[in-house]
């Protein structure tokens, strides 16, 4: 086999495994999408009025979440209830919506397509993050990766 014959024969394949690869990402990005933190922009549904007891929306799996500092940025995230109040976490990673919620702590959150405006509260208080952890382990199955509430970003949901 000559060496452009090789490296003909070489191109092909690694096009054809990069093919194949686009293609598995895409099906999974599709598949999953719900439940990976992809951002987008404004949500659409029925603005509804901030309800007394957060129970059915806690039982959501999966919320998305607007921010707003010049356009709206929205991602799907994970919550849960802790006494009455839906949290919001993004581990140690100071994200997009995270440095939009330090500028304009008014959100919108969207579950089962009513949307709702509260505004957001960073949590520093240890007691809070500890009762956040168990109810975060009872809902998803595992403890938060790094507990140190002065390197997260958790974050109360209240209305405005």
């Amino acid at each position: 086999m000559t060496i452009n014959r090789l490296n003909t024969t070489r191109a092909r394949c690694t096009s054809a495994h990069l093919a194949t690869l686009a293609m598995i990402a895409t099906l999974f990005i599709s598949a999953c999408s719900e439940y990976i933190p992809i951002s987008s922009g404004a949500l659409d549904g029925i603005t509804t009025s901030t309800p007394t007891q957060w129970a059915q929306v806690a039982t959501t799996e999966i919320i998305q979440l607007e921010t707003t500092v010049d356009e709206p940025y929205s991602v799907n995230l994970w919550t849960v209830e802790i006494n009455g109040d839906l949290h919001i976490f993004a581990g140690d990673n100071r994200t997009n919506w995270v440095e939009n919620i330090e500028q304009n702590a008014d959100v919108r959150l969207r579950a089962e397509g009513h949307i709702y405006e509260l505004r957001a509260t960073r949590i520093t208080d240890a007691a809070t993050f500890e009762l956040f952890a168990q109810a975060w382990e009872t809902k998803y199955g595992n403890r938060p990766r790094n507990e140190n509430v002065d390197e997260t970003y958790l974050f109360k949901l209240r209305p405005r």
